[in-house]
């Protein structure tokens, strides 16, 4: 089965790519002009209600978003020349906070664009209210390069014994199916102990 070109784009190897998705360190989502968070803020910064992003940020940064939020409206409305800067600055304040809440570190805003299609597609997912196609996709997707790598293995292990070369192939193809075997099951290990 042949799995979407964005799929194959974003899993060169599912296992990382999964491990990722579950690190704190993740690629910013929520960073990018294009995640959930900063068109929320942008809409926040137009309509005056901060209130809406406080979910966004641990209590204890509560007040400094609502001060940083009363300061960028302010500059914007004193000095419009200055609204893109007092925008970007509040942008740049709110969503350090959300990532330092994540026990991430803020790497700087990113352009709309750049986030992986499979973030794009599990907030679509959201929006629509149905995740089956997202998870048959990813699924499917695992699924072929499990059925990949073990192929691969399997043929070679018949001539692993011939020569040393032939071990060494042989022992490679393990080596990349049980890793993408390993990553899985560490993902699944930590998503069960997080749930209990």
């Amino acid at each position: 089965m042949k799995s979407n070109s964005w799929m194959k784009t974003l899993l060169p190897s599912v296992g990382l790519a999964i491990c990722l998705l579950f690190s704190a360190s993740a690629s910013a989502h929520c960073d990018s002009f294009d995640g959930p968070i900063i068109p929320e803020a942008l809409e926040a910064l137009e309509n005056g209600e901060v209130q809406p992003l406080l979910k966004w940020v641990e209590p204890e940064h509560e007040e400094e978003i609502i001060a940083a939020f009363e300061r960028a409206r302010n500059v914007s409305a004193q000095a419009p020349v200055a609204k893109d800067l007092a925008e970007t600055w509040f942008l740049e304040t709110f969503v350090r906070l959300h990532r330092e809440g994540e026990g991430a570190a803020f790497t700087g805003l990113k352009p709309a664009g750049v986030m992986p299609a499979f973030y794009q597609k599990a907030d679509a997912a959201l929006e629509e209210g149905s995740v089956k196609k997202l998870a048959d996709d990813v699924g499917n997707t695992i699924a072929q390069e499990i059925r990949d790598r073990f192929a691969a293995a399997h043929a070679l292990k018949k001539d692993a014994d011939k020569s040393t070369e032939d071990g060494r192939k042989y022992v490679a193809a393990y080596v990349d199916y049980f890793h993408f075997i390993e990553a899985l099951h560490h993902v699944l290990e930590a998503e069960h102990h997080h749930h209990h």
